[in-house]
């Protein structure tokens, strides 16, 4: 299970409205706001495809500026993701490998601009090269 901490921007004169569409809203939990129009959300989903599920429904309310992840935390993920590390060289066998032009090498430290469902496919799916 995975749950994440959300803050939701809104413009102050759309903030009860706001409020009360994510407090029926079944993607997410509603805890707090301020009169700036700042709402802490949590979601919670099975796996960061069903989280992001669920931060587009919230994205997609009416006066939403902007709806963004904080904080995540997945036990199960975190777990499988550490032993892909903890059984992985240091710096990646492909690094060293000369045959890979590096025009080839993806670099994923850049999230803004990243399909963060592809990304996390492709960590997933990096431990199958370790």
């Amino acid at each position: 299970m995975n749950i994440s901490s959300i803050v939701v921007q809104t413009l102050p004169k759309y903030i009860d409205e706001v409020v009360q569409n994510l407090k029926a809203c079944e993607a997410c939990d509603y805890h707090m706001h301020d009169e700036k129009g700042r709402i802490i959300i949590t979601i919670e989903g099975n796996g960061v495809s069903e989280e992001l599920e669920k931060l587009k429904i919230v994205e997609a309310i009416p006066h939403v500026i902007s709806a963004d992840m904080q904080m995540a935390y997945s036990e199960d993920e975190l777990d499988e993701h550490m032993e892909v590390i903890n059984n992985s060289d240091v710096v990646p066998k492909f690094l060293n490998d000369d045959s890979i032009s590096a025009k080839d090498i993806v670099y994923n430290g850049d999230l803004k601009k990243k399909d963060l469902e592809g990304f996390a496919q492709s960590f997933k799916t990096s431990g199958d090269k370790a």
